[in-house]
């Protein structure tokens, strides 16, 4: 399942972090289920749950430890309870240090009651989670993607970092697999192996997308090479960060590498395929592309133009309130985290967006596809970063 994170990511292996649209939230309320106020909404229990409560200020955010779980088939369940977790790049910054470093990967753990929870959260960084190059941790530290790369149950995440690299020769594998777990992601990542034979030219091994490519129930990796080529990796993978097997890169594929949507195998062939792109697709636009169809031998054959579609309903917007001290605000604008995933447990679609006001202010809402125009649960990013 590709997850590609709603954000203009630029790291040191191009010359250093830039600020990705994250902000400060100050004296925002952190809600559940409601939108901003001094008192809960008005709103009748669902399924027997208790009515909604805001927690005003940051001071009543609780934190629970994520439950254990078996294992299960459900995406992006890193810790194998059976609820879809949600996975965020922009996390905000404390107001004295909005020009400082990215906290790093914040992690939203399902729910049976609410789809999502924010008191059960984490906060992945490089100096917690990452591996080594040498002896040298990484700065960066961005998900890219996620499936369940050594089927145990557990949904494991493929991240982003900035390797030190002197700019000659090959550079080194940038991307790491943190494994999920009972406890969901933790401890530290391995490296990405990459055989010599399914690199080529010397480029960033980037935009990696999960995918049963060759149809043998396993998860698969594609990622970029050099010159429009695509390294193709088989799976399973071993917990140490190597594939099942590898071959050479395949041509024709490049610069940017997509999962198709909604469906990963258009054509129902029993072998997901795979888009790539000219230049880098926001999720939520229309865009082209051009598709590449899986086979036993991976994404390799042709299959003819591609195009993105936006949503024929415009993105809701989450509900964030202007600023408390009455400054006048900076216009607001919403990104779309997930448009085709189930958070809710009803089978059907649901939609998560982060609507964030410059470096202010932020705030995530899922809504549901029963009721597409009221949230089942609002939070702000503010949450990991305030401790």
């Amino acid at each position: 399942m590709r997850i590609r994170i709603a954000r203009a990511r630029t790291t040191a292996r191009t010359g250093g972090p830039t600020g990705a649209a994250t902000a400060a939230v100050g004296g925002l309320c952190v809600l559940l289920l409601t939108a901003c106020g001094g008192s809960p909404a008005s709103q009748a229990p669902k399924n027997g749950d208790a009515p909604p409560r805001a927690l005003s200020g940051l001071a009543g955010a609780a934190r629970h430890a994520v439950p254990h779980g078996t294992g299960s088939h459900t995406p992006d369940d890193f810790n194998g309870d059976g609820h879809r977790d949600l996975v965020l790049d922009d996390l905000v910054k404390p107001t004295a240090d909005s020009h400082g470093d990215d906290a790093g990967i914040g992690v939203v753990y399902g729910s049976a009651t609410r789809g999502l929870d924010p008191s059960v959260r984490q906060l992945l960084s490089a100096r917690t989670n990452a591996a080594k190059i040498g002896d040298t941790l990484p700065s960066a530290f961005d998900a890219e993607a996620s499936c369940d790369l050594d089927r145990d149950g557990f949904t494991d995440l493929i991240v982003a970092t900035d390797p030190p690299y002197n700019g000659i020769g090959r550079p080194p594998v940038p991307l790491q697999i943190l494994f999920g777990s009972p406890a969901g992601l933790t401890g530290r990542a391995v490296t990405l192996r990459i055989p010599d034979r399914a690199r080529f030219g010397n480029a960033w091994p980037d935009h990696p997308v999960c995918g049963d490519f060759d149809g043998d129930g396993s998860p698969d990796l594609a990622l970029t090479a050099s010159a429009d080529r695509l390294s193709f990796l088989r799976g399973p993978f071993t917990r140490d960060g190597r594939p099942h097997a590898a071959g050479g890169t395949l041509p024709g594929a490049g610069p940017a590498l997509y999962a198709p949507e909604p469906r990963t195998d258009t054509d129902d062939d029993g072998y997901d395929d795979l888009v790539y792109t000219p230049v880098p697709h926001r999720p939520g636009t229309t865009g082209r592309g051009t598709l590449l169809l899986g086979s036993p031998d991976g994404p390799g054959r042709p299959g003819g133009p591609y195009r993105f579609e936006a949503p024929s309903d415009p993105l809701p917007a989450a509900p964030l309130r202007r600023p408390a001290d009455g400054a006048s605000p900076a216009r607001a604008e919403t990104t779309l985290l997930q448009r085709y995933a189930d958070f809710d447990g009803d089978s059907k679609p649901d939609t998560v967006v982060r609507t964030h006001r410059g470096e202010t202010a932020d705030l995530i809402a899922l809504y549901p596809a029963a009721t597409p125009d009221r949230p089942l649960i609002t939070f702000t990013s503010a949450l990991f970063t305030a401790g």
